[in-house]
């Protein structure tokens, strides 16, 4: 049998002299049976007591600070929980240059504004998706200028597609954002 603590709301018209007797007024304990969620579950914790696979995450910075050193954060994500750009955005690491602020896709993978690149960890990532491929590894012209785009360096990632390990594995990956500013 567990103690739960059950808080009952009520109101009276008598008024309540101490701080003791309004928290005994509006509380009760009361005797429970554990309900077979939480008996699984206490035993599920106690057969399993390791953590989930973790991915130390170092965001590189874009530009030098003052002393000529590129800032780092430092993050930690559970393996294969989440994207990139969603860890970022959730720590509110720069994700995005000035214009992607504003005109970005909301991670549809249709306009490349949240390119990172993959110092370190490159095999703790997922495989590039379709949408991936299409826009960092095919060669396409612009047929309105005839301009040419190169192709986007083997490293470079879409943080919108881009998954943080696949739920059994850990370690480090070190990510540059904005790469295109160092180019």
């Amino acid at each position: 049998v567990s103690l739960a603590i059950c808080s009952l709301h009520y109101f009276t018209s008598q008024k309540i002299k101490t701080e003791k007797e309004r928290l005994f007024r509006n509380k009760k304990v009361c005797a429970r049976e554990p309900s077979i969620t939480e008996t699984t579950m206490a035993s599920m914790t106690a057969s399993s007591p390791e953590s989930p696979p973790e991915i130390e995450l170092e965001f590189i910075g874009p530009k030098p600070g003052s002393d000529g050193s590129y800032p780092v954060e430092r993050v930690k994500a559970i393996s294969g929980e989440k994207l990139l750009r969603n860890i970022m955005l959730d720590n509110k690491i720069e994700l995005y240059a000035t214009y992607g602020k504003l005109m970005n896709c909301a991670g549809g993978g249709s306009c490349g504004t949240c390119i990172v690149e993959i110092i370190e960890g490159k095999d703790l990532l997922n495989e590039r998706t379709n949408t991936e491929l299409r826009y960092l590894i095919l060669k396409f012209y612009d047929l309105l200028s005839f301009r040419h785009f190169k192709q986007k360096p083997e490293s470079w990632r879409l943080a919108c597609q881009t998954i943080v390990g696949n739920k059994e594995n850990s370690g480090k990956v070190a990510v540059q954002r904005i790469p295109q500013w160092k180019k």
